[in-house]
């Protein structure tokens, strides 16, 4: 005999699930800076304005340069007064710019800004197409540890407004720096506790393009002529050794961060553009990336010759690794418009998404903490290059012995796949 379900439950178990698209999941095995902060975390978004900019999209091969007021919407991560444990949500766009998918993290919506204290300011800034969500993980727990955390809507560059390629080339080493000016000139109490003199910078692929302009490589002359660059030679003002291009050096930025950086795949820049790079330079890449391609990624790594810089590797990852979000469910369907799942924006064939942000957490953590907060994380930078290689050794009371060279905050097995090479500035 077959038992009929009430007509109320049988509606019920035919709802479809609400997915969750968390973006602050910690796993088990995380490493020891993975973790959230002790700081509630707030959010809000703002719009910063830039006036009379080059308007790329619509410039002709010849005749007068349109401008227009560059519009970059921005969210905004900082500690705040409240409960860190009321969580909140997002509504984002997914990879389709169709799409809206809502995430789940863990701050609170307009919270009160923690006042009294002031804290260094990170800006974050995302691929073509991206936008100021994909790296959201990454701003919450920055933020619970003791940042303001600026992520950027790069105009033209956003998957719904996705625009030339051209515009991201010219711009975005601007923008990035005008989201600086923006911060330190909020007023309220979250321009109050905002230290842009103190400033990092991460950006992925596209953003760590504009990162590694920002930081002092000048694209080389033969660029702008390109395939790549807009009419009328525009992208000029980023080459090496120009006016413009000295224009964007700021002291108030200590530190560069950058997953997969494109353009040293395409000759965007040389020996003597890289060795413009001066200020630290953390870069995070996969083993395997086709599109910035993995060895142009260590071409950036031996030629800031006069950084101290470091390169994590996610070995057999792809362009992916460490930077997007987990990928919301909505996106594991195939999307018409694109003709393929956008889960492949966010995903890697190889490594899970958590496991890849959690580790990027870790680095990026005693990164800023090094470079903005004056704290010693060198423990966590001297480290055997392939992990694989380090040893295991703690006695019975599981405290590390003279043995021991396992990778510094990684749980016993944990660190496989990965490397992690550092040369100082000189060599």
């Amino acid at each position: 005999m077959t038992r009929m379900l009430p007509v109320a439950l049988m509606a019920l178990t035919a709802l479809p699930a609400v997915a969750e698209n968390r973006i602050d999941t910690i796993r088990p095995d995380a490493p020891k800076l993975a973790p959230y902060g002790d700081y509630a975390v707030g959010v809000q978004t703002m719009t910063f304005t830039n006036p009379d900019q080059v308007d790329i999209a619509n410039v002709q091969t010849e005749g007068e340069i349109p401008g227009y007021d560059r519009p970059l919407t921005v969210e905004i991560w900082y500690p705040a007064t409240e409960s860190a444990t009321l969580g909140g949500t997002y509504t984002a766009m997914l990879r389709d710019g169709e799409t809206e998918v809502t995430l789940q993290g863990q701050a609170v919506r307009d919270a009160d800004p923690l006042v009294g204290e002031t804290f260094p300011l990170i800006v974050i800034s995302h691929g073509y197409p991206g936008n100021r969500w994909l790296m959201g993980h990454l701003g919450e727990n920055l933020a619970s540890k003791g940042y303001v955390v600026a992520s950027i809507d790069h105009t033209d560059s956003n998957y719904d407004d996705m625009g030339v390629f051209g515009s991201t080339l010219y711009n975005r080493p601007w923008d990035q720096k005008f989201v600086i000016d923006s911060m330190e000139l909020l007023d309220g109490d979250l321009g109050a506790m905002t230290d842009a003199t103190n400033t990092a910078v991460i950006g992925y692929s596209m953003g760590g393009y504009g990162a590694l302009i920002l930081a002092g490589a000048g694209v080389t002359e033969s660029i702008v002529d390109s395939r790549y660059g807009p009419p009328q030679r525009l992208l000029e003002r980023n080459v090496m050794g120009t006016d413009t291009h000295a224009q964007l050096n700021d002291d108030r930025i200590k530190a560069f961060a950058a997953f997969g950086p494109w353009g040293n795949n395409t000759g965007f820049f040389d020996a003597d553009g890289l060795a413009g790079i001066e200020k630290p330079l953390l870069l995070i890449a996969g083993g395997v990336d086709d599109v910035s391609v993995y060895s142009a990624i260590r071409g950036i790594f031996d030629g800031a010759i006069n950084s101290d810089r470091h390169l994590l590797t996610y070995l057999n990852a792809n362009h992916n690794a460490g930077a997007p979000m987990p990928a919301p469910e909505e996106s594991y369907a195939v999307s018409e418009k694109l003709g393929y799942a956008p889960f492949d924006h966010y995903a890697d064939a190889v490594w899970d998404n958590v496991r890849m942000n959690n580790i990027a957490q870790h680095f990026l953590t005693a990164w800023v903490d090094q470079n903005l907060k004056g704290k010693d994380m060198s423990a966590y930078f001297d480290l055997v290059p392939n992990a694989v290689d380090g040893v295991w050794a703690v006695d019975d009371e599981d405290k590390p012995t003279a043995d021991n060279t396992y990778w510094t905050g990684f749980p016993n097995r944990t660190a496989a796949g990965l490397r992690f090479e550092s040369k100082p500035a000189g060599q």
